[in-house]
This record gives structure tokens, sequence and C-alpha cells, in this order.
């Protein structure tokens, strides 16, 4: 079984944070260090390290990561001028919690999906 990890306490309230939505698949909540003026991540409920170790079993959960996020940004007014969806995978992909999770960037232009 995967290590225990920061989210898995946020997601059982062990641990204060900025929670937008929970529900028995996923939660969301404000990332600590916004990378942008709304910056939110959101994590299934169940321990999934990274996109490596996805089975078919996870569709419902990740696939409830994208209507949450669809519902987030509305309520954040991000719709009309966008939004950016991320998810990193493994060290070279800039992951850095082992659970795999979605950003949800907006509120300003955002630039190039990569620096050169």
């Amino acid at each position: 079984m995967a290590e225990e990890t920061i989210f898995s306490k946020i997601i059982r309230k062990e641990i204060p944070a900025d929670i937008l939505y929970q529900d028995d698949l996923v939660t969301a909540f404000r990332d600590i260090s916004p990378k942008a003026p709304t910056h939110v991540l959101i994590v299934p409920n169940v321990l999934i390290p990274t996109v490596n170790e996805v089975e078919a079993e996870h569709e419902q959960a990740l696939g409830r990561l994208f209507t949450v996020a669809r519902k987030l940004a509305a309520e954040a007014g991000l719709s009309d001028d966008g939004y950016r969806l991320i998810v990193n995978c493994n060290r070279h992909g800039g992951q850095e919690v082992y659970h795999i999770h979605m950003h949800l960037l907006g509120g300003r232009p955002l630039g190039p999906m990569l620096a050169h």
C-alpha cells in the first residue's frame, strides 16, 4: 500500500485547509503556495500515488476531478476567460506530493504551457 500523504490528512480534516468542496470521491482545497490568483488542488479521496498507478476502478473518482474543476472554475468566475488544469506525474513531471492531484489555476493570463 502507498504511503500516507499530507493530502490524506487534509481529506480526513486532521490538519487545517481551506476546503472548497468535498464528497465521497474527491476533496478540493486552496493551494498553500498559490501560483495564480485562483489555485485549487482537487484530489481523489483514495490514495493513488501517481498516474502510473491509475486503474479502471479509479475512473469515477478521476472523472469527478473534472466535474468539480468545472464547478469551482465557474464559482470563481473563470469560465469565460479560461483556466488551466494540470496533473503532474513523478519527479520530471514536477510532482511534489505523491497523491495524484489536479491543479486548477486561473484569474490571470497564465502564459505558455512550458518554459523554454
